[in-house]
């Protein structure tokens, strides 16, 4: 009987892999300007921080503040931290978010930053990239005050109708920057094996379209799109997880214990 061996660890993308990222892989194709999808979903995602992050939260970091645009919504509001590896993502954000503390940092190193040190930590579309998620995961767990908050969103590779979809071409798939990309369960596991309380997991919206050949896009966008629309407006959290191209998980250090 022959002996099995864990797949190899995935290995970092070598640096020419992101260079001019925004305007290739997802932000290619994508309007980024006032009233976009991006536009909304950032103001979605600093008004879930403010909901979910302890009474009297003061300090936030964002792990990956990639444009800068949730640093700056969040620093109207707490003393926030930003970090990212890329040259440009720091050069923007420090344009964007100027009342933000912006640093070129690794998410694979949280290590300068003290036990807890934040009141919550966010990262939008970042936790894919690393090389062990596991390990950040825990890292952020030791950056938490009690009761801290953890906040993520990230692709969800089985999602209602991604068999629909080449997934070698659609918004997952041809990124080859996305070398950690998991089902629901593998980021709940990670998050509860590090002392986390998982409060909220949902989706995002099936708006990765076309899904169906002879549908015009326009209205494809528009008909599957709605669900997200009206996630978003009244800022709920309901969607299930199957039906949306990528996953949120909001998520809880308990106030006592390790």
């Amino acid at each position: 009987m022959g002996v099995t061996s864990d797949p190899p660890a995935p290995q970092q993308p070598p640096d020419s892999l992101y260079s001019d990222y925004f305007r290739k892989w997802n932000y290619a194709d994508r309007a980024l300007g006032t009233f976009s999808m991006y536009w909304f979903a950032r103001r979605y995602y600093a008004l879930l921080v403010r909901r979910y992050a302890p009474e009297g939260a003061q300090r936030v970091l964002e792990v990956g503040c990639g444009l800068g645009d949730l640093a700056g919504l969040l620093s109207e509001h707490f003393s926030c931290v930003g970090i990212d590896q890329l040259d440009e993502s720091v050069a923007e954000s420090r344009r964007r978010a100027p009342h933000a503390d912006i640093r070129r940092m690794s998410a694979e190193d949280l290590s300068p930053f003290d036990d807890g040190s934040f009141d919550a930590v966010v990262s939008l579309h970042v936790i894919e990239h690393l090389t062990d998620p596991a390990h950040v995961i825990n890292e952020v767990f030791r950056l938490l005050t009690p009761g801290g908050l953890w906040m993520f969103a990230t692709p969800q590779p089985d999602y209602w109708l991604r068999r629909r979809k080449n997934p070698r071409t659609d918004a997952i798939g041809k990124d080859p920057t996305h070398i950690n990309v998991h089902g629901p369960q593998q980021w709940r596991s990670w998050c509860e094996s590090s002392g986390f309380t998982v409060m909220r997991h949902f989706a995002d919206g099936l708006w990765d379209v076309p899904y169906f050949p002879i549908v015009p896009k326009p209205a494809q966008f528009a008909i599957l799109g709605l669900p997200a629309l009206l996630q978003v407006a009244p800022r709920t959290t309901w969607t299930p997880v199957s039906m949306g191209v990528n996953q949120i998980l909001v998520c809880r250090r308990p106030d006592s214990g390790p």
